[in-house]
């Protein structure tokens, strides 16, 4: 299995449909690229601890590539727009492609480029494309949240 690890805004929705994906064999949720150790949900609220609210997905690669999950994870948000999603504002919710090896950050760099020459956005991609980190699950009630609760979206 693979590991590929995105943010998107509000994680909930965002882990819904990736557990929808044929190939994505689990997913967790939680906070990375901060600066704050060992953050909880309370924290990462505030703005202050740098920490994103991200997914990390294991996926089969004979199933399902790196590639096709940047192609959908560009899909399930606005990346045009900086430090929010719908309702969802501050830095916690940017838009984010967290690359685990050399080739990742290469794919997503040329996705990226490639969807941002398309014009199939309405504005540039603000996307950032950093190196992982320390993955910091979330408290287990936000795991699977939607799911648990029979939603499919969050807004």
């Amino acid at each position: 299995m693979n590991i590929a690890t995105f943010a998107a805004g509000c994680f909930w929705g965002v882990e819904a449909r990736f557990r929808q994906i044929n190939g994505v064999v689990e997913t967790r949720v939680g906070y990375t690229a901060g600066i704050t150790p060992d953050p909880d949900y309370k924290l990462v609220c505030t703005g202050q601890t740098g920490h994103a609210e991200a997914i990390e997905i294991q996926f089969d690669p004979e199933v399902i590539s790196y590639r096709q999950l940047l192609e959908a994870f560009w899909q399930m948000h606005n990346p045009t727009t900086l430090n929010r999603q719908g309702p969802d504002v501050g830095t916690q919710y940017r838009s984010a492609v967290f690359y685990h090896d050399a080739e990742q950050k290469q794919q997503a760099e040329t996705l990226k480029s490639e969807l941002n020459q398309s014009e199939q956005f309405a504005g540039t991609i603000v996307t950032e494309i950093t190196a992982a980190s320390i993955f910091y699950p979330a408290e287990d009630y936000h795991q699977c949240y939607l799911e648990k609760r029979g939603q499919g979206s969050c807004h």
